[in-house]
């Protein structure tokens, strides 16, 4: 664990074939082989995103890793029971019969208190514009018939409706302002959820790419001026639009300065991502693009202005092949 918290992935590989079959085994029992195969994933995407927090002196990994298993098979049990119980049903006999959902319990809520705002707002105007308003949207008459119907010119009529709802719009308005916010908090909410969930499945194949046994890392090392400790390693593999870069023992980049990775994939060089190490020196970032499908010829990470355009013509400060 100490090694993949420095950005070693081969060690997350041992630690998979380790463990994997104990932690499907368990999983299994419960929620059946398919589900334990998306919790083995899922415990491990966990292991590989928490590795920096694992922490030695409260317990054993075998402790940490199952107490994270027994989470993701409990989240599994949770939504079962969630999930609405379908039966046979070939003619839609039953389902013909199954009542039209309503709100929920917040919902109906807040539907019943806006109605009271509109409902009082209504109310408090003069009874000249509630009566031509109510004849226009209740009654759903023409502004003609509203005319005829109370024996008014048809300009006194328009002009009735036109205050009634000038009126309703001002007294309306927290209600609408309220309603826009809360529309904007779900849509929020739901691309939030989109892009986690993006992540995720981004995580989880890259978390198969460098497990795989058919993986051979390609390592960078210090360029010439460089301290020897620092390196990275490079995993990619024939077919898949997707590598992951994992470094250690960099420097904090100074101010106004990034570092960023870069791949030649034929005679073009191209830009992978820029990397922040932390407080050791470790970064990781997952590279996808076509161009990754095939092997690179080489491999570098450059310091460089943050300002500036990426440039790959930069001087490395880790590279592979090595100088």
């Amino acid at each position: 664990m100490s090694r993949l918290a420095e950005g070693e992935e081969d060690a997350l590989g041992q630690l998979h074939g380790r463990y994997a079959p104990l932690i499907f085994g368990l999983a299994a029992r419960s929620v059946g082989r398919a589900s334990a195969e998306e919790i083995v994933q899922d415990v491990f995407v966990a292991i590989w995103r928490k590795s920096p927090t694992f922490n030695p002196v409260k317990g054993s990994f075998r402790s940490w890793v199952l107490r994270i298993a027994h989470l993701r098979v409990l989240n599994e049990l949770r939504t079962r029971g969630r999930r609405p119980k379908v039966g046979a049903d070939p003619g839609g006999l039953q389902l013909g019969d199954v009542p039209e959902p309503g709100p929920g319990p917040e919902e109906a809520a807040w539907l019943d208190h806006r109605r009271d705002i509109v409902r009082a707002a209504v109310d408090a105007l003069p009874p000249s514009q509630r009566q031509a308003l109510r004849l226009a949207f209740l009654e759903d008459l023409t502004h003609q018939q509203i005319a005829d119907f109370l024996n008014l010119p048809l300009g006194t009529a328009k002009t009735r409706i036109r205050s009634g709802l000038q009126s309703l719009r001002s007294r309306l308005a927290p209600v609408v302002a309220l309603t826009l916010l809360l529309a904007a908090l779900l849509t929020t909410i739901i691309v939030r959820d989109r892009m986690l969930r993006t992540t995720l499945r981004r995580d989880e194949a890259a978390l198969r790419l460098v497990t795989s046994s058919d993986v051979v890392p390609r390592r960078l090392v210090a360029a010439p001026g460089i301290p020897a400790e620092a390196h990275g390693n490079y995993r990619g593999r024939a077919g898949v639009s997707m590598a992951v870069l994992t470094v250690s023992h960099l420097r904090r980049a100074s101010a106004g300065r990034v570092y960023r990775a870069w791949g030649r994939f034929g005679d073009d060089w191209y830009h992978l991502g820029d990397l922040s190490p932390n407080a050791d020196g470790s970064a990781l970032i997952v590279c996808e693009g076509a161009h990754l499908a095939g092997p690179p010829t080489a491999l570098k990470v450059t310091l460089e202005p943050v300002q500036t355009r990426p440039n790959a013509s930069t001087p490395p400060v880790i590279v592979w092949p090595s100088p």
